[in-house]
């Protein structure tokens, strides 16, 4: 079981990487007026990687770890600034 946990560490650890990797290309599209790719990212970051987070952090049982909600509403600030709506 403690491979295991390591291994979901890592993975965690891992996902925000890739989280803030995709808010760096959202911002990024923001400036260049890359509407569409922007969207991509968001997509991305809210249907797979926040989800994958949110899994891992429950295995483990972790308290505390308010990061989805924080990337959540860091989400929905770029997602306004872009004019997209939750449903899009």
């Amino acid at each position: 079981m403690v491979k295991r946990a390591k291994r979901i560490e890592k993975g965690i650890e891992s996902l925000k990487k890739e989280i803030e990797s995709h808010f760096d290309k959202i911002e990024e599209d923001i400036l260049e007026k890359n509407i569409d790719r922007g969207r991509y990212h968001i997509k991305e970051i809210d249907r797979s990687l926040l989800k994958a987070l949110e899994i891992k952090i429950k295995i483990l049982g972790i308290k505390g770890d308010n990061s989805v909600l924080i990337y959540r509403e860091r989400l929905e600030k770029l997602r306004k600034s872009i004019g997209l709506n939750e449903f899009e």
